[in-house]
């Protein structure tokens, strides 16, 4: 999915070797992308911008439709990252310059690492369920990666963790002695909670690493305080474990990792280390250069929004 909604200018990030500690509860953003499509932006937020190596997390729907296209993102380009494209409900159509494809669907993976360059686009496929609910997430590469060639993946048989009180569906990394065939280049996990009426959920974590929850449905409790849709809850580092109570079923998304150690300049569908560099890839789009082309699509690209040399510093 493409940032379509970016800053005038460029978000500096800068490494992170002690995380915050407690939980902190950050409001989300959201943006009307047209068509009944709402986003609510839950990463980069100006109180937190990266949760391990994740640096965007956008939740959309949910939605029904009738004869339409949901959702259609027209070509464009990413550089220095990976897209995670999760489901609850519906269907998203993947098309890149490499000519691969892909229907992403609840329980599904769409994994594109874009590495030094590739355009990919994202639309409601012409058969669908009229149901459009999910997530889009990008994982940073850190800099021994990122120039890589670029590549596309569709997993399809995801580990399934069941605590007790519910299921964790781990879409990357790995959680609670079970690791995902989803190929990653940081340590990070990030897993679907699903939790039933009365339940009571545990679930080991990595001491060392920091992480978020965002409930997507109900209401969960942890360490006496209630946790809500409309937010960011950072839980911070130093947890080996957590424990989740729902008086009603509870969907939440816990993301996690390894503090980033480098610093990263995060703009519209760039994750890069200078201003020049995406000033670079900036032009090389303009230019038909690099990227490639999406075959596939039937229309016109993205156009690139006008860009400011002048990073916002952050936090």
């Amino acid at each position: 999915m493409s940032d379509l909604k970016p800053p005038l200018e460029s978000n500096y990030i800068p490494p992170r070797s002690v995380p915050q500690m407690g939980i902190m509860s950050y409001p989300v953003r959201s943006a009307d992308l047209g068509g009944g499509l709402t986003v609510v932006r839950a990463l980069p937020l100006r109180q937190q911008r990266l949760v391990g190596a994740w640096c965007f997390l956008d939740h959309f729907g949910p939605l029904s439709f009738d004869d339409r296209k949901a959702m259609d993102i027209a070509p464009h380009p990413h550089i220095g990252l990976q897209t995670v494209s999760w489901l609850f409900d519906g269907e998203v159509l993947h098309n890149d310059s490499l000519g691969c494809s892909g229907v992403a669907r609840p329980g599904e993976l769409n994994l594109m690492t874009a590495g030094m360059a590739i355009s990919h686009a994202e639309e409601t496929p012409p058969r669908n369920s009229g149901k459009l609910h999910g997530l889009q997430l990008w994982v940073a590469l850190p800099d021994a990666e990122r120039w890589r060639q670029p590549s596309f993946d569709h997993h399809t048989d995801l580990p399934v963790v069941e605590p007790g009180g519910g299921h964790a569906h781990l879409f990357v990394g790995e959680l609670a002695g079970q690791r995902s065939k989803a190929r990653t280049f940081s340590p990070i996990v990030g897993a679907e909670l699903n939790l039933g009426a009365n339940a009571q959920m545990r679930l080991p974590l990595n001491a060392g690493w920091e992480h978020a929850l965002v409930i997507i449905e109900g209401e969960v409790s942890f360490d006496g305080q209630q946790l809500a849709p409309g937010a960011l809850h950072y839980l911070g580092p130093l947890r080996n474990g957590i424990e989740l109570l729902a008086k009603h079923p509870a969907r939440a998304v816990l993301i996690g990792g390894a503090p980033f150690g480098e610093s990263i300049i995060l703009w519209w569908n760039f994750v890069a280390r200078s201003a020049e560099e995406i000033q670079v890839a900036r032009d090389d789009w303009e230019q038909h250069r690099r990227f490639g082309e999406v075959q596939a699509y039937k229309g016109e690209r993205l156009k690139s929004p006008s860009f400011s040399v002048r990073p916002i510093a952050s936090l």
